[in-house]
């Protein structure tokens, strides 16, 4: 049975769309996506009049590294695929960090991610950059769609078929709700404006903080993210064999936190480090390793050398055996782990 999609060997499988999206849902996704491009228009005529501080520079860098390991290591690497197992309260907080870089509550997210992994750059796969066909109009329309156009599609991915792991926890349910991933996506503007009051004593000081450090960063998280979909899926290396077009970006390594190794990623989903070469840096791992050192997770799905031997790249691309590989670990666990 491949774990966290409920009805894999399933004699009555459940269709992978539950229905369509709700009107209030569609409509918050495209303020979630909007707004921040509308504050990088806004950004020169902003830098000229209000300017850009030391104090917005810092809370950016405070916070951007928090909401991107909330993605890479809470969304991505832990509730999506199961790489390690971790303590209740760091569930959460990853959940927490996870929905203030605004890409959508936990089980929402888990359940488009998974769903892409079981059918990459095929037909079903909701965000693959080949939909639209390999010519040039088809791939320059793809990428759009890889990118963002897909979020507003209407179809909505079954939550009980890709993520009933997560339906079953009450804490990460709990959090996924409408009204409370509201307030969450509330906390990632007035969290920096409040350390913009703080830090400066000014309303001032709020309100650069706000656009820099609230609508930017958010702005930026999700463009980095929604590279890894769209540029990642077309251009860069493959090192290692897939069943799809999953490469290597490593320009993108270091403000994706390591996700931009993606074609280690679809090569073994549910590796707890995506950057297993020599030079690629990987921030998420590190900071998984330094958790595990700490107590906090355990479990961890580090890389086995073997396996990574037997699907290194020699010529061709992926074989039958990579792609069965892939589809059984596709989605994550169900044992995705609380601490007792």
């Amino acid at each position: 049975m491949t774990a966290g999609v409920a009805d894999a060997g399933s004699r009555t499988p459940q269709p992978d769309i539950s229905g369509t999206v709700p009107l209030p849902e569609r409509v918050a996704v495209v303020v979630f996506v909007v707004a921040p491009i509308l504050g990088l228009l806004a950004a020169v005529p902003f830098l000229w009049g209000w300017g850009l501080g030391w104090t917005d520079v810092a809370v950016f860098a405070f916070l951007y590294p928090l909401n991107a390991l909330g993605i890479t290591v809470g969304y991505h690497r832990h509730f999506t695929h199961g790489g390690f197992k971790a303590k209740r309260w760091l569930r959460i907080a990853l959940a927490i960090l996870g929905g203030q870089a605004m890409q959508g509550s936990v089980v929402r997210w888990v359940a488009d991610h998974r769903r892409h992994h079981k059918y990459s750059d095929q037909e079903g796969d909701p965000h693959s950059p080949w939909a639209y066909g390999p010519g040039v109009w088809g791939l320059t329309k793809g990428l759009y769609h890889a990118h963002m156009g897909w979020l507003f599609s209407k179809d909505r991915t079954s939550r009980s078929k890709y993520a009933p792991d997560l339906l079953k926890d009450r804490d990460i349910r709990f959090l996924s709700l409408d009204p409370v991933y509201a307030v969450i996506v509330l906390s990632t503007f007035l969290v920096p404006m409040g350390l913009g009051a703080l830090l400066t004593l000014s309303w001032h000081g709020a309100l650069t903080a706000l656009f820099w450090a609230g609508l930017m960063r958010v702005f930026v998280g999700e463009h980095v993210t929604f590279s890894i979909n769209s540029i990642c899926h077309v251009f860069g290396k493959e090192d290692f064999k897939t069943r799809d077009k999953a490469r290597n970006v490593w320009w993108l390594a270091i403000p994706s936190f390591g996700e931009s190794w993606h074609n280690l990623h679809h090569a073994d989903p549910t590796c707890a480090r995506h950057g297993v070469l020599k030079g690629q840096i990987d921030i998420s791992a590190r900071v998984i390793w330094l958790f595990e050192r700490l107590g906090w997770v355990w479990d961890v799905r580090w890389p086995d050398h073997e396996r990574l031997a037997a699907r290194r790249v020699t010529g061709g691309s992926a074989t039958g055996e990579s792609a069965t590989a892939e589809r059984a670990a596709t989605a994550g666990a169900t044992a995705n782990g609380e601490a007792a």
